[in-house]
Order: structure tokens, then sequence, then C-alpha cells
């Protein structure tokens, strides 16, 4: 009995969010035939994995998805979680991608004869070309010194953490300043709930500066044009931590020294649990101190895009810290203190050990150009600055997938010039 053969697309792109979508949108327009797998539900990460009171942190008029921008009545608002969810489902329906939902990709591999052999949880696919779209963020860190607390100490990563009421009644450690961590430490702060919080080394910017959205001054700069490799720092942008604001209630900054003054307790980087005690490392003075730096650092920018244009514009600030640390406290009793629950909220390693290509550089990343790597029929969607700083965004990863799928096609019309495929 002869055994059938797998079945076969042009491309087949892992993954059913934005990016993914983004990309068959595009492939659809090309006429070219293809597949989307996406493990769960499409765009499922906005309905499951945010908190109840998760909103945007950029404003809506960024939010320009293929055929798909914002229409809303409030452009310079910040969409909540329900909202972002019936923006994304729309796009979705839109789009109409041939999506094969609950399939899991768990190994892709070269063919000898050329193109991709992919093995999923719904049997055996191939492919000339592969477009991986499931982002960057797959794993969620939570460090081993987490086997160390005590079993009462209820834990969550950020991605399951809702509400505040979801926490047992004491106090809440959160780890992690960056903007899920400031975000759900407001979020606690606000509904009474006693914080901890240990900060990292993220930076902060300003919501609102000199008249207008911080956001809308550095569009103006021209800022979220610039490509990877002309950023100062090129790739190592990469590995920079997000800015904490937030567009919550009309948006505003976050000001961890304000929550300090209003009760908030503020530690340097968590180390360790021993004894009994939380251990930090004793560096929140300077970590402030940079996220204020970069806080200024921008707002000094916009004033010299200010005076080199001529603008009309209220006048400069500077911020001016509003409580410094007393001292470092390197230790704190853990109950002594009260803690009944810990967030974690450090964020996600990547998990791309199904896709068995030598695309991956020697820290284990993705090796690209814009998207297409080195290997001729893989390229990547919807990763952070993965050509400029909407790539894992909805402001610009429908560019880099109109980019890719551009790629492909060339690709697919030198391979298979006389077939008369759609390109």
């Amino acid at each position: 009995m002869s055994v059938p053969s797998p079945e076969h697309r042009s491309v087949i792109v892992v993954g059913g969010g934005q990016a993914g979508v983004s990309t068959s949108y595009w492939l659809k327009r090309r006429g070219i035939d293809h597949l989307v797998f996406e493990k769960r539900t499409a765009a499922h990460v906005w309905s499951t994995a945010r908190w109840d009171n998760f909103c945007l942190v950029t404003p809506n008029w960024q939010c320009d998805l293929p055929g798909h921008p914002y229409d809303g009545p409030d452009p310079d608002g910040f969409m909540k979680r329900d909202e972002i969810v019936a923006y994304v489902q729309a796009f979705v329906r839109k789009v109409d991608p041939p999506i094969r939902e609950g399939v899991a990709v768990t190994r892709a591999t070269r063919r000898s004869g050329g193109g991709f052999a992919i093995s999923t949880s719904d049997g055996d696919y191939t492919a000339d070309e592969i477009v991986v779209a499931s982002g960057g963020y797959h794993t969620p860190i939570v460090p081993r010194m987490a086997e160390k607390l005590p079993k009462t100490i209820a834990q969550l990563h950020s991605e399951q953490y809702r509400n505040p009421d979801q926490l047992p009644e004491g106090a809440v450690l959160v780890v992690g300043s960056g903007q899920s961590g400031c975000q759900i430490a407001e979020d606690l702060h606000l509904a009474g709930r006693k914080v901890h919080l240990a900060v990292g080394e993220a930076p902060r910017c300003a919501r609102f500066y000199r008249g207008r959205d911080v956001v809308a001054w550095l569009a103006d700069m021209g800022y979220y044009e610039m490509p990877v490799d002309q950023h100062p720092l090129r790739e190592g942008v990469r590995d920079n931590t997000n800015h904490y604001v937030t567009g919550r209630d009309g948006g505003r900054d976050i000001d961890l020294r304000r929550f300090a003054r209003e009760g908030m307790e503020l530690y340097g980087v968590l180390e360790d649990f021993e004894e009994g005690r939380l251990r930090f490392r004793e560096n929140l003075a300077a970590s402030l101190a940079f996220a204020d730096r970069t806080y200024n650092g921008i707002n000094a920018a916009i004033d010299r895009h200010i005076a080199e244009t001529g603008v009309d514009a209220p006048p400069p600030s500077v911020y001016e810290p509003v409580w410094t640390p007393p001292a470092e406290r390197p230790a704190l009793d853990l109950a002594a203190s009260d803690i009944s629950s810990v967030v974690w909220c450090i964020g996600f390693a990547p998990d791309f050990r199904w896709l068995d290509v030598p695309v991956f550089n020697g820290a284990g990343r993705p090796a690209h150009r814009r998207g297409v790597s080195e290997v001729g029929g893989v390229s990547f969607i919807g990763l952070p600055w993965l050509h400029t700083w909407g790539s894992g965004r909805f402001g610009a990863v429908g560019r880099d997938a109109e980019h890719v799928v551009a790629t492909i096609a060339e690709r697919l019309a030198l391979r298979r010039p006389r077939l008369g495929v759609a390109v």
C-alpha cells in the first residue's frame, strides 16, 4: 500500500497572531497558496494573556494593520483589552486567512530535494517556504529561585495575572519593572493593595510633553522609521527593555518615585531567597536615576527638534525626583512583610526548538535581515526591532510582512517559472 504524500503548500506560516495574519493578507493579495498554523486560536494572546485593565501604551492612530487601520472614535486614545481583541478579531475576519487553529507545528526541516518538511499535531506537510510568525515571547520566565518560596505563597507570571481580586489577601511582591511589571504594580496600587516592587534597569519616558503625546513627537522626528541598522545600538537595541509608561485613564507617566511616596515599597533587583529573607541587589537608586535620565533625555531630544523646526509649543521642563530612597534595603523578611503572593514580570524566552534549520546566530536568535534569513526559504515576522521599532507592533508589522512576501514571491518565481504561479 502506497503512503499518501504529505499535503503541500507554497508557503506555510507558523503563528496566527497579527504577524501571521498580516503575512496571509499579502500572500492572498499575490495569489500565493499557503496555510497558517496556529496552535490555539487566531490572535488568542490578546484575550487570554492580558490583565483586565490592560491597554495599549501607544495611541490608537499607530494601529495600522494591512487594510485595517484604526478607524474608531478616539485616535489619540489607548484601546483597552476588549477593544484590542475586537480590533484584531475584525482584522482576522477581514483577511479570512486559510488558518488551521489548534494545530501545533512540532518540527520543520529542510528536504534533500528542496523545500521543507513540516510535522504538526495534524499530520505532515511540505512547503517551499516557511514564515515564522510566532513572535519571540514564548516561554514565561520564572527563576529557579521561585522553588525556594514557601508553598503558602501564590505565584503567578504576568501572563496569568488578571486583577487584584485574583490574589489572596496580603501584600504582593511584583518582580520586574518593565512595562508589564510597572503597570501591574500600578493596577494593584490603585486597588489599595500593599505592593513591594523589585525594580530592574528599565527606562521610562513621559506620556505627554510640551503639549503632545511623546509618541507624536517621536513620529515627527522619524524615530519610528529608523531601521535597526541605523540605530546607534544596531542589533543591540533588540535586547533593550521597553520604556515604562501607560495609556490607562487617557494616558499618564508611571513614576515609581511617586508610588513610593504613596506607600509602595521599592527595592533593587531580586537576587535570591535564603533563610526566610528575600535578598535584593543594592541598585535601586541607580536604577531610578537611569530611568529619569532616559526620561529627561527623550524630552531634551524633543526640545532640540522643536528649536530646529520652530514649532510652537509650551515651554520645556526637566523632571525632578519627588522621592529619594532613604537607604538601600538589601533584604526583606518574607513572613514579617505579610507578602502572600508574587507576580513574576521578568519577561519571556523564545522557543524555536521546532525549527531544525541553521538560521540562528551564536546567541541562539534568528539571524535575518528585515525578516529574511540567510537560509533560503525561511523568514521571520513579528520580532521586536525586526526592522524598525514598530516591527513587533500593530504599526509596522504589516509593512514587514509585505517586504517578506515580496521576497518570497521573487524566490517562487525563480524556482517555478513555468508553472504559471501568480506572484
